[in-house]
């Protein structure tokens, strides 16, 4: 199928990443293919699209998750704040990824204590002065991702002791921890049950107060009530991206209309 690319988003607000002309390879197979999008800073941007259409690969292309993989080649920009993260001089990636965040699909905690896996990232950047402000920092960060008050008598429990929305909020506290400008989710809910799926959006509405966030999700009911941007993505390109409600209510592209309607995905 021959896909139009139309654009229907006018940047009203600052953005806060630009991605110019983005390619990716995983050895021959194309799997991004010339894509262009503005996020803008503190809103919520869904990435939607049927399985293997380029979402996640996009994603972890924000914060170079896909340097991991021996043969993935990636061609074009990424600007955060300014500044192309692909340019050779910018070569820290751990700083990058402290800047930009990435919660998983499943919850992924360390082996370790509830402290000992929100207090990592500051211990690893040493952002502590001392014990007590770490111990602040622990606790300001559970209490950003809605979990303190559960776990608060019993940070020196196992992570894994917890359930699995629970974990996957305990993962949220963990990047937020470190400071990030941006949070990355790749389909943060998919394995969560309904009362843990409603916990993480709202959450989520509650951070981009202070956070940009760039969510990949394959429930379009989800994207429509947390995301205030949508890009919709077919075979590795970005088909059409634009306000939430543009997308889900009268899209330009009848491949969209087809997508968000349920006739294929």
């Amino acid at each position: 199928m021959e896909i139009e690319t139309r654009n229907t988003l006018t940047l009203t607000k600052s953005q806060k990443i630009e991605v110019r002309n983005l390619n990716i390879w995983y050895g021959d197979a194309h799997a991004i293919k010339d894509a262009s999008l503005k996020i803008r800073k503190n809103n919520v941007t869904a990435l939607i699209g049927p399985s293997g259409c380029g979402k996640s690969t996009f994603l972890r292309a924000l914060n170079r998750m896909n340097d991991f993989i021996d043969d993935c080649v990636t061609k074009g920009s990424v600007d955060i704040d300014d500044t192309d993260i692909y340019r050779t001089q910018y070569t820290n990636v751990n700083n990058l990824r402290k800047s930009v965040g990435m919660v998983f699909q499943k919850p992924n905690p360390f082996p370790k204590s509830i402290y000992d896996n929100v207090a990592y990232g500051p211990q690893l950047h040493r952002m502590h002065e001392s014990k007590a402000h770490l111990d602040e920092i622990v606790k300001r960060s559970l209490q950003k991702a809605n979990l303190w008050d559960e776990v608060k008598n019993r940070l020196t429990s196992e992570a894994f002791s917890l359930s699995g929305g629970q974990q996957q909020r305990l993962c949220i506290a963990r990047t937020l921890a470190v400071e990030p400008q941006v949070v990355l989710l790749d389909e943060p809910c998919s394995a969560l049950d309904p009362i843990s799926t409603n916990a993480i959006e709202q959450l989520i509405l509650e951070l981009k107060k202070s956070y940009t966030i760039v969510m990949v999700t394959h429930n379009m009911q989800q994207a429509k009530r947390i995301s205030d941007t949508t890009a919709y993505f077919h075979l590795g390109e970005i088909v059409e991206v634009g306000a939430t409600k543009k997308i889900f209510g009268n899209p330009n592209h009848r491949s969209t209309r087809a997508y968000v309607s349920g006739e294929f995905g």
